[in-house]
């Protein structure tokens, strides 16, 4: 059965990219395709970007739904890629600049409510994560990494004060091969109290997450590569939904309109008399009540829109 997605603050993303006909807009973050639908809808032609090849294969099953991927041109391109290499594929494609760029960051509803990938912990599942469904799973990492590592990734990517005492237990119930298995070990651990307000599982599961999928060098690596393609006066929204990615966002648009310079090895390299490649920076907007109520998965989101200048991108720093 596919799970239902509603895609967050959809008519503030569409408002802030000005779509309409004949603008070319880059989805970097396709999953169920809520925004691209509306972006298709406007007259627009899309580009819809997803690592996971289930999001792809979907859609492409799909031609009922999706009929502009038969137009002639096609107003809907399909790039089974990692939105990091937006620049690479749209070359690829024929397309130097467009108009717009939205990015939803984060794990999908789709994801996390199939058991099947292992993401959440609400039913049993292989312990694996992976949205692109290559490369190290989660249970790769909790059973193999050395404490210290595990320690270090449930501290910065969960924030998880008791980071150290919750990597000791980890490692004393290995092997670990289920979601639910890494979710007692995580209660036990960390003395949860049934009917709390909140599972200590989550923040764990975050951080896992995040360290197995690279999801903030992957979010610094598209905000670079958005700011190459879009044109001058070309719109970028991004919807995140915790502190770290938020946090990424807001310090990019601080440098790239000039505000401060970029410590990070991956964020573009900011020269002292670079001119600011972004400029209108908006004030964050949140989702509204009446939207939480009907979406309480949108309670944490977080949109920040800026538009393009026409200064040259900057070069980003190697890795």
């Amino acid at each position: 059965m596919t799970a239902l997605h509603i895609p967050v603050l959809l008519d503030e993303v569409l408002a802030a990219l000005e779509v309409g006909p004949d603008r070319v807009i880059i989805d970097a973050t396709f999953g169920a395709g809520g925004y691209t639908r509306r972006f298709l809808d406007a007259g627009a032609t899309v580009h819809a970007f997803d690592r996971d090849p289930d999001a792809v294969a979907a859609a492409r099953a799909d031609t009922g739904k999706w009929p502009e991927l038969d137009a002639e041109p096609p107003r809907l391109v399909l790039h089974p890629r990692r939105f990091s290499e937006m620049v690479e594929a749209m070359a690829e494609a024929g397309v130097a600049r467009v108009d717009g760029v939205a990015m939803d960051i984060g794990v999908s509803s789709m994801q996390l409510d199939r058991p099947e990938r292992g993401f959440a912990f609400a039913a049993e599942g292989p312990l694996d994560m992976r949205m692109a469904q290559d490369g190290p799973s989660a249970a790769d990492f909790v059973n193999t990494a050395p404490e210290a590592e595990i320690a270090d990734v449930l501290f910065r990517y969960g924030e998880e004060r008791q980071s150290r005492r919750l990597a000791r237990a980890i490692v004393a119930a290995r092997p670990l091969s289920t979601t639910t298995e890494l979710a007692g070990v995580v209660r036990k651990a960390l003395g949860h109290r049934p009917g709390a307000p909140k599972d200590p599982a989550t923040r764990s599961f975050q951080a896992i997450r995040i360290h197995v999928n690279g999801e903030l060098d992957e979010l610094e690596a598209g905000l670079a590569a958005a700011e190459q393609l879009l044109t001058s006066g070309g719109r970028l929204a991004v919807v995140s939904f915790h502190s770290l990615e938020d946090r990424i966002v807001k310090q990019f648009l601080r440098e790239a309109s000039g505000a401060s310079r970029s410590t990070s090895r991956h964020l573009p390299e900011v020269a002292p008399d670079s001119a600011p490649t972004f400029c209108r920076i908006a004030k964050a907007v949140r989702p509204s009540d009446a939207e939480v109520s009907r979406n309480p998965r949108a309670r944490s989101a977080i949109l920040r829109t800026a538009t393009r200048t026409s200064a040259p991108h900057r070069q980003r720093r190697a890795a």
